[in-house]
């Protein structure tokens, strides 16, 4: 049961880097940090709402150097200047805070811990019990009956007795325990190659810091010697350490209640700083209007005078935006509730034809609306705005509508402008640009199993809402569109391959695959009988019964237990049983080779096996993915129910999945796969001659690497030096460092680095390219594919040597996948226009990775195949050839 605090202090210093450096790094649209900003808020909010009834302070250093400088002028002298993009996070922190009426204190001269020190002691003479918000060990000096730590990142807290299981000795202790260990961070000087356990061991025996000094002589061994040589400077020690509980303060503990918080200031900052779910919450969940937004008029249309009136506008419009209501997100089930349309800011109507809640209103019905709506949507010179257009399309051709209207659409705007800005669903793009929180369908049909769904909502709700989706999608579209203007690369992506590309995907989507039902409940089967087999093997070899799904089970088998090494550990401090690790582990034990191949299986079973039979529509017996353009930062189409990009492939089982995607009677499956297009365009856009070269010649470019590499004939390569080479030339593609080479070829990282060095060596052209890469990236913030599509690299200049690691490794990577990304896209388009102006009846069905498939009659394969080829080969002109290889096959996997 929680205890009830009458005092709450926050150590606001200590949160703000342990966000900064533990949380993802946020970036506003204007290019302010705000993933700190973020942390500490939102702790500072869970407690504040978790102890409502307590008084509540937080605490944060103050500029300048404090009376331990004075003391001790190397004190803290080792820690690197704060990162600028850190810096600039703590005002608007600071003025959150006094915003929300929680007081805000800094005292210059001491530290946080001094201010929170004196608070507890006053708090604790007043008869106060006291919880203090910290992630700082120094703290747990505090900690009495009446002061308890909570962190609330590694969600502990810590009383007396927490304090003597954490640190080995009492909180009384822990001054002097911290002297004798020094502390780095802090540059205090402790005892050298004293560590925790020799402390706690001296602490144990003699009690307190002096008495162990008064028997140094006692203590044998290097470490007594150092103890010995320490004695000077640990009374030091000991006093910097210690936190002043006497510090001066303005404010009195009874001072210290949340006060009144100032909702319209925190709305201002957190619309300035897109935190939108906190604007909604402000805003009670209502939208909220810019001083310069337009005026609104939505109407409800539930005549055909009125509707045709509507029409009249849209026809004289130069475009106009659509929105369709329905009764599912799946677009091959949905039923049509209502149209919504605009064509002028703060202006729109919806169109109800399928409400049916007991007293809806007589309403037209769908086919008198689209009917009147199918000369607008028909019209090749008409332009149609939508927020994820292809869906609106899907469900209007279900419905009989040929949609020949020009697109538009605010999606893939905002996706072409910055891929990795937000998200680009329509409440996100609202917020942030156009200051609006639009209504949430949350907001009208309510949450889990009561949700309702459009048809039922009453038309005063849903007309509003949907009449609100056509006019801000319209709006959007004017803020977007000059953006992308202004950049005529990225308005020639947007244009000309992602909007054609639209049709394309809806088209696919719409044609399904066919999958062997049967097929995959034997493999369903097969598997839960392995699987059986597999829990038996772990628990023979564990020496008991766990749950090999439960991490927290297999940490105590492996690492309590078996006594196995950790590897590395999670951000909460737990010993990891990560994939990576297990694999690692796996070279060494065998039980974490059997929990790989069970959860590997497992994974494919609940995925797959189980899962595509339930997603096969009842009306075409065939699956339809959902593929979406604006996930991926690099421009790659993701598909998702199912995911046909995570089919695994390398494993007998994966191949198996394949299989059971199958031909019609009278049909083959056609796969046409791109042949190493990313090294291709590492070729192409590094210019290196060895590369081009070898693929001009028609060579096996991981063998030739190999004869280059480790100075060997090309015809005397074997499989051993072939394999690293392929290593080094993926790897390479992905950032891989000497260490990711030698982990995956299983070599000391000194040989990787090697292999790595003789790589550049005999390819100049590539590290040049690589080199250039990252610092262009640095300088302008982004890199670009061969066409013109950019990714955003906010974290390039991260003081996080981690994440500008990470991001320099995107700068690399990211031109050659999205390059490829964009080819494949423009080999569809090409493809497609092709089998819809022709007589073929071959239709395509998927696209995966770097690999078109589609289903042929047997007597169309030939020239489908023969036309997919030159199609795909001339989606891009490199300075070496494109190519593809075509595979036929009864199912997916024999067309490998």
């Amino acid at each position: 049961m929680k205890k009830d605090y009458q005092l709450v202090l926050v150590d606001g210093s200590s949160y703000l880097f342990r966000a900064f450096h533990a949380l993802p790094q946020l970036v506003s649209s204007k290019g302010q940090p705000t993933g700190a900003i973020k942390g500490v808020i939102s702790m500072i909010r869970k407690l504040a709402a978790d102890y409502a009834q307590s008084h509540i302070a937080v605490v944060f250093d103050a500029k300048g150097k404090t009376f331990r400088n004075d003391l001790y002028p190397e004190y803290k002298a080792n820690r690197p200047p704060m990162p600028d993009e850190l810096r600039s996070q703590i005002a608007p922190i600071h003025d959150i805070i006094k915003l929300m009426g929680v007081p805000l204190l800094i005292v210059e001269g001491v530290e946080a811990d001094d201010v929170i020190g004196t608070l507890a002691r006053q708090a604790t003479e007043a008869k106060m019990d006291v919880l203090i918000s910290t992630s700082d060990k120094d703290m747990a000096q505090l900690v009495t009956p009446h002061v308890t730590l909570i962190d609330t990142l590694a969600n502990t807290i810590m009383d007396e007795t927490g304090v003597k299981e954490k640190f080995g000795v009492s909180p009384a202790q822990i001054i002097d325990y911290l002297a004798l260990v020094g502390d780095t961070s802090d540059n205090i000087p402790g005892v050298p190659k004293c560590g925790p356990k020799t402390a706690v061991k001296w602490l144990d025996e003699h009690g307190t810091l002096e008495k162990v000094m008064a028997n140094a002589e006692s203590v044998s061994g290097k470490i007594g010697e150092n103890l010995r040589a320490s004695l000077g400077f640990l009374p030091l020690s000991q006093q910097l350490a210690t936190i002043k509980t006497d510090v001066a303060l303005e404010a009195s503990v009874e001072e210290l209640a949340l006060g009144e918080g100032q909702p319209a200031g925190l709305l201002e900052m957190f619309t300035e700083l897109e935190f939108k779910s906190w604007v909604a919450e402000l805003n009670d969940g209502k939208a909220e209007e810019p001083a310069d937004a337009p005026a609104t008029d939505y109407q409800l249309i539930l005549t055909e005078a009125a509707l045709d009136e509507w029409l009249k506008q849209l026809a004289a419009a130069p475009y106009f935006a659509l929105d369709t209501e329905t009764t599912s997100i799946d677009y091959m089930k949905a039923k049509l509730v209502g149209v919504s349309f605009s064509c002028e800011p703060g202006k729109a109507a919806y169109v109800p034809v399928a409400h049916d809640y007991e007293g809806a209103p007589s309403q037209l019905t769908a086919a008198q609306v689209l009917d009147k709506l199918k000369s607008l949507v028909e019209d090749p010179a008409k332009v149609v705005v939508g927020q994820n257009l292809k869906y609106d399309i899907s469900v209007l051709e279900r419905a009989g509508i040929q949609f020949r209207a020009q697109l538009l659409d605010t999606m893939l705007e905002s996706y072409v402008l910055n891929s990795v800005d937000s998200r680009h669903n329509m409440d996100d793009l609202a917020l942030k640009h156009l200051g609006i929180t639009t209504t949430h369908f949350e907001d009208i049909a309510g949450k889990g199993v009561k949700q309702l769904s459009f048809n039922q909502i009453e038309l005063d709700k849903a007309g509003h809402y949907a009449a609100e989706d056509a006019d801000i999608t319209l709006r959007l579209h004017h803020k977007l569109w000059p953006k992308l203007e202004a950049v005529p690369s990225l308005a020639s992506i947007y244009t000309d391959l992602e909007l054609p590309l639209i049709r394309v995907l809806s088209r696919v989507e719409r044609q399904g695959v066919l999958v062997d039902e049967r097929q995959l409940a034997q493999q369903s089967s097969e598997l839960e009988k392995r699987l059986v087999e597999l829990e038996q093997e772990a628990y023979g070899l564990a020496g008991e019964e766990f749950n090999l799904g439960s991490p927290k089970q297999l940490q105590e088998i492996l690492f309590e237990k078996q006594g196995i090494t950790p590897i590395k550990k999670t951000p909460k401090g737990q010993p990891s049983t990560a994939e990576a690790v297990l694999m690692e582990l796996a070279l060494d034990y065998p039980l974490p080779k059997v929990i790989i191949e069970y959860r590997g299986l497992s994974k494919l079973k609940s995925t797959y096996t189980d899962q595509l039979p339930k997603q096969i529509n009842p009306t075409t017996g065939r699956v339809h993915t959902s593929y979406h353009q604006a996930v991926a930062a690099t421009g790659r189409l993701s598909s998702k129910d199912p995911n046909l990009q995570n089919i695994p492939i390398r494993t007998e089982e994966g191949r198996r999945i394949r299989k059971a995607f199958v031909a019609p009677s009278g049909c083959k499956i056609i796969a046409a796969d791109y042949s190493q297009i990313e090294l291709r365009i590492m070729a192409h856009l590094s210019a290196d001659e060895g590369l081009i070269s070898a693929f001009k010649k028609g060579l096996d470019i991981h063998r030739a690497t190999a004869a280059d590499v480790f100075g060997t004939g090309y015809d005397s390569v074997g499989d051993e030096y072939r394999r690293s080479a392929k290593a080094i030339n993926f790897g390479l593609i992905y950032g891989m460092s000497a260490f990711g080479l030698a982990q995956q070829l299983n070599i000391d990282r000194g040989s990787a680095q090697d292999y790595i060095n003789r790589y550049f060596e005999q390819y100049p052209g590539v590290k040049a390219y690589m080199d250039n890469t990252r610092a262009l990236a640095a300088e302008q913030g982004y890199v670009e594919t061969l066409f013109g599509r950019r990714l955003y690299l906010p974290e390039i200049k991260s003081a996080n040597f981690q994440r500008r690691q990470g991001a320099e490794r995107a700068a690399i990577n990211a031109p050659m996948q999205g390059t490829a990304a964009d080819i494949i896209k423009r080999a569809m388009i090409a493809v497609d226009a092709w089998l819809e102006e022709s007589d073929l009846s071959s239709k395509m069905t998927m696209q995966v990775h770097d690999e078109l498939v589609l289903e042929a009659p047997a007597a169309e394969v030939e020239e489908v195949c023969a036309g997919l080829i030159l199609r795909m080969e001339s989606a891009a002109e490199l300075s070496i050839p494109l190519v593809v290889e075509t595979g036929v096959g009864d199912d997916w996997d024999q067309a490998h």
